[in-house]
């Protein structure tokens, strides 16, 4: 993806800021925010890598897990014609609707 920077095993979704002229990265999938901004790739990664360091260790001073956790669950609504297109496809491929739909996002995103 190309709006993903990935630091230290981490991600940051980067946008362009034109108020300031720069781009700004922020972490996600944090218990709290961590953002960092730069003019180009080089100064993005090292400010960061400093910015997430200065997160993960308040994180450990304060005894926090720095990373969200996500219960697996969440409510999708979609029109009722793909949604018989997919029970029809989970169904013909004798699976759970749930199960396909998880087959199929897995084939969008790396996990």
């Amino acid at each position: 993806m190309m709006n993903i920077m990935k630091i230290d095993g981490y991600n940051a979704i980067l946008k362009y800021d034109p108020v300031l002229d720069k781009f700004r990265g922020e972490f996600v999938g944090l218990n709290g925010g961590a953002d960092f901004y730069g003019t180009n790739i080089d100064e993005l990664r090292k400010q960061g890598r400093l910015s997430l360091k200065v997160f993960l260790d308040m994180c450990k001073q304060e005894g926090i897990n720095p990373q969200k956790k996500y219960s697996g669950k969440f409510n999708l609504r979609v029109p009722p014609k793909l949604h018989a297109k997919i029970a029809a496809k989970a169904a013909g491929d004798a699976k759970s609707l749930n199960q396909c739909v998880t087959d199929m996002l897995g084939k969008v995103v790396e996990y």
